[in-house]
C-alpha cells in the first residue's frame, strides 16, 4: 500500500527489539509501528518508537493500535506532538488516511486520531482556559490536534483560511500563549494543553 503510493519501505520487521536495532542502521523519515508487537505482545511497539524518538528525535513514529488507549496517545505525545501519530487501525484500511499520515508525521507534522482525541478532552479535569474557548475556537483546535494545517481547516469547516487564522490567533490568547523569543512552537504547545487537559 505504502509503496504505491510512491513511499519508500526500507525495512519490515516482525518485533520491536528488530524495530529499534533496524531503525538505528536505516534512520528512516517515520517508523511505522504496532504498539502490540513480540516478543511480550504488550506495548513493545510504543516503547520500541519512544526509545527511537528519545535517540532520534527526527525520526517521526507513527503508532498503530487496535484499542483505543489514552495513556498510550498521552506517552506518544508527552514530549510533544510534533512528528507523531496515534491512529486506530480501523481507520487504516483506508489508504488515503494511512498515507496522509506518514506523510504529516514523516513532515514534522502530528497524525492522532480523532477518536483518541474524543476520549483524551471528554475525561474529567478542573475548570482551565480551554474552558474559555469558543465552540469554533474548540472545533479548530480538534483539528489542529489531528495534524491538520490552517488551510486543511478550512476546508474542512468550509471557511476561509484567514478565518482559521483569526480564530488560532484567538486561541493562543485565551491560552496565554503570546508570541515570544522563545523556541517553543505555540501551535504545539495549544495542541499539548488541549489533549492533557
Amino acid at each position: 500500500m505504502l509503496e504505491s503510493a510512491g513511499i519508500d519501505v526500507v525495512a519490515a520487521v516482525a518485533d520491536a527489539t528488530r524495530l529499534a536495532s533496524m531503525a538505528e542502521q536505516q534512520l528512516p523519515d517515520v517508523v511505522l509501528t504496532d504498539i502490540r508487537m513480540p516478543p511480550t505482545h504488550t506495548d513493545d511497539g510504543l516503547r520500541a518508537a519512544l526509545a527511537i524518538r528519545a535517540l532520534h528525535p527526527t525520526i517521526g513514529v507513527l503508532v498503530l493500535s487496535q484499542f483505543l488507549e489514552e495513556q498510550y496517545a498521552l506517552d506518544l505525545v508527552a514530549t510533544g506532538a510534533a512528528g507523531t501519530g496515534y491512529l486506530l487501525k480501523e481507520k487504516v484500511a483506508n489508504a488515503e488516511l494511512l498515507i496522509d499520515a506518514v506523510r504529516r508525521v514523516a513532515g514534522g507534522g502530528s497524525a492522532l486520531d480523532p477518536d483518541v482525541i474524543a476520549q483524551m478532552v471528554s475525561r474529567p479535569r478542573a475548570r482551565g482556559p480551554l474552558d474559555d474557548l469558543t465552540p469554533r475556537e474548540r472545533e479548530v483546535l480538534s483539528l489542529m490536534a489531528e495534524g491538520h494545517s490552517n488551510s486543511g481547516i478550512a476546508a474542512k469547516l468550509f471557511v476561509t483560511v484567514p478565518a482559521v487564522e483569526r480564530h488560532v490567533t484567538g486561541i493562543f490568547m485565551r491560552l496565554g500563549l503570546q508570541q515570544s523569543e522563545s523556541t517553543q512552537h505555540r501551535r504545539v504547545l495549544a495542541v499539548l494543553r488541549y489533549l492533557d487537559k
